[in-house]
């Protein structure tokens, strides 16, 4: 077993979404089964009493790998010595309120978080942005950390994915394990587009195996976009057990070889690639190697997918474009 702990903050630390993954944090499923780490938990002044109740059940589920916990309202103290965060927490959409005021007030959160990992986390820090809407909320917090690279920085897409994987496996008749190559493109909104064309299951593409082009064009495509707010209308909630889910296999995408020619979804920094414009924060397929990460590239679209690809790239320059004020540097 390692000796050295690693510190992982968790933001909005008394919410859903990190009640379901503190545990598996803490069993050792995001960084390995030999790794001790620190929990250091943040949450706004108001939570901090739901959060000492999640202190005391991580405390009395005595696991091993977990060898410090620092709940505190304050991102300097969070942020400490951090190599992994995770920033969940966000102000949700209420009824009546325009994505555009959603944008600014959660950049108004991000912005300070990001100036905040960038004078106290570790010197590797990474960062993935869960809290939506994600791709801007991350562009917002790098953007006042210039001191950590752009490699560092991710928002989450891999819940997309991962919808995707097995809605596709439901049509063709296989498991989802067995469907790779799901690539999600761009931001993770009613705008994304999930990528059928160059998935595969069990080697051969899932085109062979759904042969309905109109359902793959319309009901996949749109059920995908629009599950998150399916959820929410069964259980009145959003997104929790598979938000955690995916915030695990995000992180492990990263620090683990990807196997073979297969990728995985996470929007990172674009530097020009598929005509995206610098800086943009964007899903792409990426691959990882030893301990860094790449894009894939060299896929190549049709029409079809090349419109999607511009429409989900336009909302993230609008996105940009909202809150420019709210941009560092």
């Amino acid at each position: 077993m390692a000796t050295t702990p690693v510190h992982v903050t968790v933001s909005g630390a008394s919410g859903n979404v990190s009640y379901a993954l503190l545990t598996r944090i803490a069993t050792g499923q995001l960084l390995g089964p030999e790794q001790p780490v620190v929990l250091r938990l943040l949450d706004i002044e108001p939570a901090m009493a739901a959060l000492d109740g999640v202190v005391m059940e991580l405390e009395d589920g005595s696991h091993p790998l977990l060898v410090g916990i620092e709940p505190t309202s304050d991102p300097k103290h969070a942020f400490d010595g951090a190599s992994w965060v995770l920033l969940v927490g966000s102000v949700p959409r209420k009824e009546g309120m325009e994505r555009g005021d959603l944008l600014k007030i959660n950049g108004g959160i991000f912005g300070p978080y990001g100036a905040a990992i960038n004078e106290n986390a570790a010197a590797d820090v990474r960062v993935l942005v869960v809290g939506n809407p994600c791709n801007t909320n991350c562009l917002i917090a790098r953007s006042h950390a210039p001191d950590v690279p752009d490699d560092r920085w991710f928002a989450m897409t891999r819940l997309d994915e991962n919808r995707a994987r097995t809605q596709l496996a439901k049509k063709a008749g296989v498991h989802h394990g067995d469907v790779t190559n799901v690539a999600i493109w761009g931001n993770h909104s009613a705008t994304q587009f999930p990528d059928f064309a160059h998935a595969r299951a069990n080697g051969r593409p899932i085109t062979e195996m759904i042969t309905d082009r109109a359902w793959l064009e319309g009901e996949f495509i749109e059920t995908i976009q629009k599950r998150g707010a399916a959820i929410i209308a069964k259980r009145g909630q959003s997104s929790a057990t598979s938000a955690a889910h995916a915030i695990i296999d995000s992180v492990n995408s990263i620090h683990t070889p990807t196997p073979g020619d297969d990728w995985h979804s996470l929007a990172v920094v674009s530097h020009g690639e598929y005509g995206v414009p610098d800086g943009l924060v964007f899903s792409y397929p990426v691959r990882s190697q030893d301990t860094s990460w790449s894009i894939v590239e060299g896929i190549e679209h049709d029409e079809f997918a090349r419109a999607k690809i511009a429409a989900t790239r336009q909302e993230l320059v609008d996105e940009r474009d909202e809150v420019r004020e709210l941009l560092g540097g």
